[in-house]
């Protein structure tokens, strides 16, 4: 059965006939989604695959109530940050940020108006961006990656993580100054 073109409104009307058919949302999202669980401070490649598991099975169970007039991606991202989070309380852990070097270039970008990073060399500048990272309150820490990142919009952002739009903008301002905070601190201390 050929998917490839179908919108996600169209695989999910032919997954709720067919469960057969809900392959093909696995196979639309799951790259994206293990990528996001990553982003979310899950390094383990074995845990990133049970919490994924556990989001498709969600996703799965509660595809009769899902709301085809709105965006599919924000529904099944919130699943996945909910199991997520849910996965790290059980494990009484907490996230630690993974992102790649180009990811980590714009982040850097993102706090660093003044330029203060600029005499490190790469590998201990990335070193610094990932302590401060794991050191951004989560609630900030989970908008950028979601907008810088992910590139979501700023509805669906609002949709995954249910906050208004408004709250958002607000969280994604302090998130950057915060980050610059503690850029600019942690590159002081190591001078």
């Amino acid at each position: 059965m050929e998917n490839t073109g179908k919108t996600d409104q169209e695989l999910v009307a032919l997954a709720l006939k067919d469960r057969h058919a809900f392959t093909a949302v696995v196979e639309r999202y799951q790259p994206a989604l293990k990528r996001y669980i990553a982003h979310l401070g899950c390094r383990d490649k074995s845990d990133q695959d049970d919490i994924l598991q556990e989001a498709f099975l969600k996703i799965y169970i509660n595809l009769n109530d899902y709301d085809p007039n709105l965006k599919f991606s924000s529904w099944i991202y919130r699943i996945t940050h909910n199991e997520a989070i849910s996965f790290f309380r059980k494990k009484n852990t907490s996230p630690k940020p993974v992102v790649t070097e180009e990811e980590l270039v714009i982040f850097q970008n993102l706090a660093d108006s003044s330029n203060i990073v600029e005499t490190y060399n790469k590998k201990s500048e990335a070193e610094i961006v990932r302590q401060a990272l794991a050191e951004l309150e989560e609630k900030y820490r989970d908008v950028l990656m979601l907008k810088f990142i992910e590139e979501k919009s700023y509805d669906e952002i609002s949709d995954i993580l249910k906050i208004p739009i408004g709250t958002v903008g607000t969280f994604i301002n302090r998130g950057k100054k915060q980050l610059q905070n503690i850029l600019h601190n942690k590159i002081y201390e190591t001078k």
